[in-house]
This record gives C-alpha cells, structure tokens and sequence, in this order.
C-alpha cells in the first residue's frame, strides 16, 4: 500500500493530512508525509471541557454496554489491522511485521477489556458492628488523559483507552508530535466504531490533541483531568509526575527502561542468542523495553559474543514497509546523533565498539539507517547507568551471578529484565526478593515482547505505573468504601461509648 492507499483506507480526508502548520517527516526517507492541523491552548481547554460533559454521560451507561463499543472498536481493528500497521511503519519506521504487531496488541486488549467491562467487582467485608454492612465500590473516574510517544504511537493509547472506556471513562489523547497520523487515524476508527454503536457514545467521549509542549502541558495541569497516564522518557515523568501530584490528580507513569539480560553458565545459548538479537536490534532500539545490558557468564562469553557480532552485522536494514528487513531507521537525526555520542562516550572510558555506524546514507540521504551496536566494556567500568534510545548493547563479562544481579539492578531505571538459564535455582534466584528489583523479570525470553495478560510497568525512575493485565482497570477508577446500617442503633466502631441523651 501506498500513503494515499493507507490513508484512504483509514478514512483519513485531504483535510485530515495537508495545510496544517505541524509537518510530519516519515523516517523511512525523511519525506514528508503531512502536514497537520495543531491545537491550541484555548482549543485543548475546550476539547477538556467537552471531554467532561461526555463523561458525565458515559458513566451512566451500564458496563457492559460500555464494552459492547471496546468489542465493535476491536473489531474494525482487525478489518484495518494492515492499514494501521503499514502507517505505523510509515510514520515511526518500524518494520511492517512489528507495525502488525502493535495493532494486535491493541485488539488485544479490545478482548481484554470487553471481558473486564463485566468483572469491575468490589468486596463485601465483614463489619465489627452488628447488622452493618461494609461494601468496597469502584466507581467512574472522570476524563483520562494519554500522553503517548513516537515508539509505540497507537498500542500505548489502546492500552489506557480500552480499560478507561470500560470503567465508564472519556479520554483525551495528546499524541507525539513525531506520530500525530496514527492519532488521527485512530480517531477515526473510533468514530466508525460509535456510529455503530449509537446515541449511547456522547460526543467527546474521545478526543486527539495534536501540538506542541504547551498543550500537554495544558491538559497535566488541569483539575479537570483527574488521571494522566503518560509514556516517555524519565525527564518527562519528573516533570508531569510532580505537576499531576501538585493538583493532587493521579498518574500512570511509564518512562525509562535501561534493561538487561543475564546469560548464566547453564544458559541455552541458542535460545539466548535470539532474545538478545531481538532485544537489541527490534524497532531499531527504539523500545522502553529493549535489551541495552548484557552480562555474560565468562565460561560461556566467547561462545555467544561473536555470534550476536555475526548477527548484527548481517541482520537486514532498509525500508520497513519492505518485509524482508528486520531493521528500519532511527526516528530522526537527533537519535542518530545521541548515538553516536553514546558510542563516543562509551569509547572514551575503554569500550570496544564493534558497528553503530550509518547506513544507506546514498540510497536515504534524509533518513538515518544504523548499523547495531555491540560494545565490550572492560576493565573498571562495569556498568551503564543511562538509557540511549538506539540499537546499542553494552556488554559485561561476570563469575558470580549474585554480582550480576547487583549490577543489572545498580541502575536508576527498572523495567524490564531477562536471564537465560536452566538451572531451576539460578531461575528462582532471579525472580526472588534478592533477585531482579524490576516490573517485568523474564526467564529464557527476553526483554522485549510483554503480552496484554500481565501487567506492564515498572520501578524506580521507570515510574512506576502499570497497564494492561491484572487488576490494572482499578488505576482508571476511584474506590468508595459504602457501610450500611440496617438496624434500629447506631454502634460505634472501635467500641466508641457517645451517649447523647
């Protein structure tokens, strides 16, 4: 398909995608691919102030009912799933099988939430007073807002937007300036699955911001949005995590992740060697959960080492939409340059680089194709501490896995972990409380790949928030404790004597 083609497919008009002042470049060849219309700051309140009024509505229809609209937006999902895919690929770079993969993800949690939309159960809890009643209640938050990036720009929206519908929710999505389409083209399958849906679905019950810094900014800092679920780097948490907590609102944080691997003297190699190609290497290392950190067991370091060099050096770069690559471009020129000064950086404190450098550079002048990065670092430096958004694996040589766990959580970041092994104590050493201090810690996969059943997160500066899986719904509700009396007197608690007459 072409651009036109996915467009048209998607419903997106010549009004959507041309005389906007925000231009959107593809990365596959720097070209640009649109030119957007961008939102105000008066314009946002607004779209805030629709957004309340649609959720005064939204909340009085029954839940399932609300996951009878999830279930139809699921299913046009699937009817588009290649149209969204392939502009997913267009617009972040991804190649076409993991632009494929972030809509299932979204159908995905469709399912998930449909289900959920009849299980938002409470708890009845045993009163200490006779004839009373104590009931745990979730009820209806208000307007949530999404603020998503560039890497996952649509999976990241359905994750929030699918359980925040279901728990009687509107939503308001303030989209990366570098993927504002797939924001557009979301919202308009959103728009089909209302119509046919029907009058139930208010007008705004979800809403596309596109814009700059300041119009997120608007939407953090307004009491009317009681919960932001935001997705980006730590420096962005810091900032929105503090304004949110300042209006005593609350926040789903999901920021950085500075992950890694642990290959054991007892690992499967093979079974190791592909996770940590995928890690590195998918969507160009441009996942919160891409494998940065590789420590390696000595007695088995020159044994795996060449081949993951083998296999970046030979992995296939080009054109995402092509399906024959595996890796396509970094986003802009910006990442390309925090790359190369990572590597420059990493050189400087005795790392041996092999790879990093541009590719395509003829063939894509105003695109920027790496080559992935393996560094060996030796001698006193023994970890990575910070996070480049690039295809870059820093590598570490260890004898005791006890040091080994130390060092992979000796970071600020915890998201994601991984150990390939098998042996069982090594295993339940790893995903114990003296073991990996991140959200997710896998055994014999990797560090990338989480699945819409468990729920997604992590520690630290990561931020600590969770969607997806679980009892993630609650994050998008906001609990009442109801106690009924039922009998002729009114008992204290705590045996409390108050005799008014």
């Amino acid at each position: 398909m072409n651009t036109q083609e996915i467009y048209a497919a998607l419903g997106l008009s010549d009004a959507d995608v041309k005389g906007g002042d925000l231009k959107v470049y593809s990365p596959i060849d720097g070209a640009e691919i649109a030119a957007v219309k961008m939102d105000t700051v008066a314009g946002t309140e607004a779209k805030i102030a629709k957004s309340v009024e649609a959720f005064k509505a939204w909340r009085n229809v029954t839940a399932p009912r609300r996951g009878e609209l999830v279930r139809i937006l699921g299913n046009i999902l699937r009817d588009k799933k290649e149209a969204l895919g392939s502009l997913v690929s267009l617009e972040a770079g991804k190649i076409y099988q993991e632009g494929l993969g972030e809509v299932q993800e979204m159908i995905d949690i469709c399912d998930y939430a449909v289900g959920q939309s009849r299980m938002l159960h409470g708890l009845t809890i045993v009163s200490e007073r006779p004839l009373h009643k104590m009931r745990e209640i979730w009820q209806p938050l208000g307007p949530v807002g999404i603020i998503s990036a560039f890497n996952f720009p649509v999976a990241v929206w359905s994750w929030n937007a699918a359980l925040a519908l279901v728990c009687g929710n509107s939503t308001i999505w303030k989209s990366s300036e570098k993927s504002p389409v797939t924001a557009l083209a979301c919202q308009k399958l959103f728009d089909m699955a209302c119509a046919e849906f029907g009058d139930d679905a208010p007008a705004g019950l979800s809403q596309v911001l596109t814009g700059d810094r300041d119009i997120g900014e608007t939407m953090v800092a307004s009491e009317s949005v009681p919960l932001i679920s935001a997705t980006g780097s730590c420096a962005m948490g810091r900032i929105v995590g503090a304004k949110v907590a300042g209006r005593f609102g609350k926040s789903i944080l999901e920021l950085g992740g500075n992950n890694a691997i642990t290959v054991t003297a007892h690992a499967d190699l093979d079974l190791a060697f592909q996770g940590i190609v995928f890690g590195t290497v998918g969507t160009c290392g441009q996942r919160c959960t891409t494998t940065r950190r590789l420590f390696v067991h000595e007695d088995v370091y020159d044994d795996l080492i060449p081949r993951i060099k083998s296999a970046f050096a030979g992995v296939s770069i080009g054109n995402p939409l092509d399906e024959n690559t595996l890796m396509g471009p970094l986003i802009d020129e910006d990442s390309f340059n925090n790359m190369q000064n990572a590597l420059e950086v990493a050189k400087s404190n005795g790392g041996e680089v092999t790879g990093g450098g541009r590719t395509l550079a003829d063939e894509y002048p105003n695109a920027y194709y790496v080559n992935a990065a393996l560094v060996e670092m030796k001698g006193e430096m023994n970890n990575i501490k910070t996070e480049t958004f690039a295809p870059i694996l820093y590598v570490f040589k260890y004898t005791d896995l006890d040091d080994a766990i130390h060092r992979q959580n000796d970071v600020p970041q915890g998201l994601s972990s991984a150990i390939f092994t098998t042996n069982i104590l090594e295993a339940e050493t790893f995903t114990s409380e003296t073991g990996s201090d991140c959200g997710i810690a896998n055994v014999n996969i990797g560090t990338s790949g989480a699945e819409i059943g468990g729920a997604f997160g992590g520690e630290k500066e990561t931020g600590g928030g969770r969607e997806s899986g679980s009892d993630a719904w609650r994050g998008y509700m906001r609990r009442m404790t109801s106690t009924v009396n039922y009998s002729t007197e009114l008992p204290l608690a705590q045996g409390i004597k108050f005799d008014t007459e």
